[in-house]
């Protein structure tokens, strides 16, 4: 190649770089600009308690779905997951953890995981789940519940299956309440099965666990079910669609991550191909028990279940299938597990005169006048003679 020749193709690549720079640099900001995340600069790596990174091709982030009610001004984090982005292997992981998990929150001693959120925002959480479980999390996303609605209604709903009459009953009763509560009427769910889903019923979906629905634990199933079908429906949009959903989404979420980072974090995870989704629950089915006056924490080892979320993050391994040393554990999955009846009811059951004040739930309260009781999310129910709850 003659020298000229070659200092054209110089003056060309060179030309193209510069170009492919500048475009970088208005891409980053009109990614800021455009689409307007709320961006979190708070966190200091010293405050999260983080450990040395184990590989640099996963990135671990938290996600909190948070229940923010009108007047509150701190937030107890309902949901709260692990999302791990795995480049290695073309995945992204989602491990729920349990919200009544009895773990220690620094500085405040024992509680449940989901207070660490309540009285020190994200970066209190963060530390909270790296103290206790051995993870590495630096960042977070934050979607309060009521902007999962706008959410879903930006895509044009979601594919859900309600799977059953219970499910259905107890759907329409908390569309109802959620109605109710902003003094507007919102569409019930009319059929079980396989069907699209608006914003609020997708949202009250992932809320149900009351009226034979299976507790919590399956809150938490179906809340990973909300997100997969999230998911789902954004894998099948078009490039144009995808952009233009995306515009609509970043506007309800809160993170750590700088626009920077975050186009990092897209561009490995999407560079062989779309990402699989895959859910896990922490902890496994058997390694768990109630523990407290009246069943309201979840207590297991938590030296076991951090050696189970190394294990699935890490080495990509099944963790569903855990066991346990002795039989305190309970299966979430059995058909007996499926009502609050399954907590402890040692107070329950003492046919020995009680204080009522003695048996509400933590979060929620007695009203002395009707002899009713209401539960964290205030919904009102009463106790039968076995010390069971009975929802209205």
């Amino acid at each position: 190649m003659s020298f000229k020749r070659l200092q054209r193709a110089l003056f060309r690549t060179m030309a193209a770089v510069v170009a492919l720079a500048i475009l970088f640099c208005i891409g980053l900001y009109g990614y800021r600009t455009m689409f307007g995340y709320t961006y979190d600069s708070s966190l200091s790596d010293e405050d999260l308690a983080a450990s040395v990174t184990a590989d640099e091709n996963i990135t671990n982030i938290a996600l909190f779905g948070l229940d923010t009610r009108e007047g509150d001004k701190q937030s107890h984090s309902d949901c709260m997951m692990i999302v791990t982005v795995d480049n290695t292997r073309g995945k992204i992981k989602l491990i729920s953890l349990m919200r009544d998990s009895l773990v220690d929150i620094d500085g405040y001693g024992e509680d449940k995981l989901n207070a660490a959120y309540f009285r020190g925002g994200p970066s209190l959480a963060i530390r909270t789940i790296n103290e206790n479980f051995g993870t590495d999390i630096k960042d977070y996303v934050a979607v309060d519940f009521e902007q999962l609605v706008q959410i879903v209604d930006a895509i044009g709903g979601v594919d859900i299956d309600v799977q059953n009459d219970n499910e259905l009953k107890e759907l329409n009763r908390v569309i109802k309440d959620y109605g109710a509560e902003r003094g507007k009427e919102f569409s019930g769910v009319e059929k079980t099965g396989l069907q699209t889903l608006d914003g609020v019923q997708a949202l009250c979906y992932g809320r149900i666990r009351k009226g034979d629905t299976g507790d919590d634990w399956a809150r938490v199933e179906r809340q990973s079910v909300v997100l997969n079908a999230i998911f789902t429906k954004l894998q099948s949009a078009s490039a144009t669609e995808l952009i233009g959903s995306m515009r609509k989404l970043v506007p309800y979420v809160t993170t750590s991550l700088s626009p920077t980072a975050m186009a990092s974090l897209i561009v490995g995870a999407v560079k062989n191909g779309i990402p699989t989704l895959e859910h896990t629950r922490v902890p496994v089915d058997g390694e768990w028990s109630y523990s407290g006056n009246s069943g309201e924490y979840i207590t297991y080892d938590l030296d076991v279940a951090a050696d189970h979320i190394h294990a699935y993050i890490y080495d990509d391994a099944d963790i569903s299938s855990g066991t346990t040393d002795d039989d305190t554990g309970t299966d979430s999955k059995s058909d007996t597990d499926t009502t609050d009846s399954s907590k402890s009811t040692d107070t329950k059951s003492n046919t020995t005169a009680v204080d009522p004040e003695s048996l509400v739930e933590e979060g929620g309260w007695y009203d002395s006048d009707t002899g009713d009781y209401y539960d964290c999310d205030g919904d009102r129910y009463s106790l039968d003679e076995n010390g069971n709850k009975v929802y209205y």
